[in-house]
């Protein structure tokens, strides 16, 4: 996850620099570089988006099946 957002932050990062270079001031320079990253990022950072997903996927699985467990305990049914 932190990989993914640092990531992202460079990609503005970038995009900032090219505009500032041409000399576009810096908050408009700052404002596009985040809306054209959005969309860039989905593209470019595909792999580690899926990544990122997987892992969340695979914690949201372990906490239901936690969850389920403890609700059985709370009801009294046998483990």
């Amino acid at each position: 996850m932190t990989l993914y957002i640092c990531a992202r932050l460079g990609m503005v990062a970038a995009a900032t620099a090219v505009l500032v270079l041409v000399n576009v001031p810096l908050l408009v320079a700052l404002a596009v570089g985040v809306v054209v990253a959005l969309p860039l990022s989905m593209f470019v950072f595909k792999g580690l988006r899926t990544r990122v997903a997987q892992g969340l996927e695979e914690k949201q699985s372990a906490r239901r099946a936690e969850r389920e467990k403890l609700r059985a305990q709370l009801r009294g049914d046998a483990a």
